[in-house]
């Protein structure tokens, strides 16, 4: 029997500690992230992450990333200078092979799923 996962109150859900933000590249950034799923082929990962302000890189060379904002602020910005100004209730699509930067203006919440080549 296939089993049904429910997750409620995601704002509020625990997610963990928080550590260094490995590609920041301004601020004193810390995130936490907590996955909710995960595919038996390991291609697929659902989760919750929350950043603190400041500004990363992202590279998505070798996945895609959808991004429902749940809470505080973002702006997203290609390698060419486009830039997305995000909010709660927003969702983001980052295909295959997008790179750019983060800039956390309020910390911020997502509800993420993440595909892998596999």
């Amino acid at each position: 029997m296939i089993d049904l996962s429910t997750f409620h109150d995601l704002a509020k859900a625990d997610i963990g500690a928080f550590s260094p933000k490995p590609t920041s590249i301004e601020g004193d950034q810390v995130e936490a992230a907590r996955s909710l799923f995960q595919s038996p082929d390991g291609t697929v990962d659902i989760g919750i992450w929350e950043c603190t302000p400041g500004r990363f890189t992202a590279d998505r060379s070798d996945s895609s990333e959808i991004c429902h904002i749940i809470s505080g602020r973002v702006e997203v910005s290609r390698a060419d200078g486009e830039v997305r100004e995000l909010g709660p209730g927003d969702l983001l699509v980052l295909p295959r092979g997008w790179k750019g930067e983060w800039r956390i203006r309020e910390t911020t919440r997502k509800l993420y799923m993440i595909q892998s080549a596999g």
